[in-house]
């Protein structure tokens, strides 16, 4: 789904979603998480009420709880984003290693059959690619993850991966528009990513201000795991008249957290890859 529109027909329910907020800062009250929603109340409290955004930094910060806790994880995601004046669409399987950071992409569409590799601290800090077709006889081809090659196709280095940097992301991005005002705040029920049943937090800001470098955005979280499965970023509209363009939209599914990697995983000598 994309578009201003598309959780029109959802039910907006703010009282119900605040109440999970609730209980999901009382419950992380004894933890890191508690020390930084206190910072956060304190600020607000000092400018002589809440911000808006404050409930949703609170959410957002138990989500990135919630994925620092997996040592790592399968999935499959997809993407649009776009990449100069292109919107680029890409599936893949992925694996994710939080320490050292690490990185396996099987790609789905397009380039069916591409593989990438990124361990943090190894290979030179430089990913490991291997192409499909003719491109496939140059071989494995090392590249850092900000040359032009692989940027041409990406707005963020695969440095940037997973779902603990895209919740990063959202989490610094919330922080500083809290500074401002001109913010409006809706949450929704009964969204679908994929097999997922998700809540959705929604910020928007009425006018275009260079504090805020987009419209709207949009954090999906899956019911029963409390888990961030998806963002959108959408920009300012061009009249009253038009839809706000989707800018990034990154979601991830079948998300197994359960499972166990290790170097093997993100090793181009692994048997059950194509290098």
């Amino acid at each position: 789904m994309s578009g201003s529109h598309e959780l029109s027909a959802l039910r907006l329910s703010r009282r119900m979603f605040s109440a999970t907020l609730a209980f999901s800062s009382l419950f992380a009250a004894n933890s890191r998480i508690a020390a930084s929603l206190l910072s956060d109340d304190n600020q607000t409290a000092a400018s002589g009420g809440e911000h808006p955004l404050a409930p949703a930094l609170r959410h957002a910060r138990t989500c990135l709880e919630k994925v620092k806790a997996m040592p790592g994880y399968e999935c499959t995601f997809s993407k649009k984003e776009v990449v100069g004046k292109e919107l680029i669409s890409q599936s893949m399987k992925m694996k994710v290693r939080h320490e050292p950071f690490s990185v396996y992409m099987y790609f789905l569409e397009p380039a069916k059959g591409r593989e990438v590799i990124f361990v943090n601290g190894r290979n030179d800090n430089k990913l490991q690619v291997h192409e499909t077709g003719l491109a496939s006889l140059i071989g494995t081809l090392s590249l850092s993850p900000d040359d032009t090659r692989v940027m041409a196709e990406n707005r963020h280095p695969i440095t940037r991966a997973g779902l603990s940097n895209m919740l990063e992301t959202v989490i610094g991005q919330w922080h500083e528009e809290s500074k401002y005002g001109e913010t409006d705040v809706k949450y929704f029920e009964d969204a679908k990513v994929g097999d997922y049943t998700c809540r959705v937090i929604e910020s928007s800001h009425p006018q275009p201000r260079k504090q805020f470098r987009f419209h709207l955005t949009r954090l999906w979280i899956e019911e029963k795991t409390g888990m961030a499965v998806r963002v959108q970023q959408f920009g300012f509209p061009k009249n009253k008249d038009a839809k706000p363009p989707i800018i990034e939209d990154y979601a991830f599914t079948a998300i197994k957290p359960e499972v166990r990697l290790t170097d093997r995983d993100f090793d181009t000598n692994n048997p059950s890859y194509n290098y």
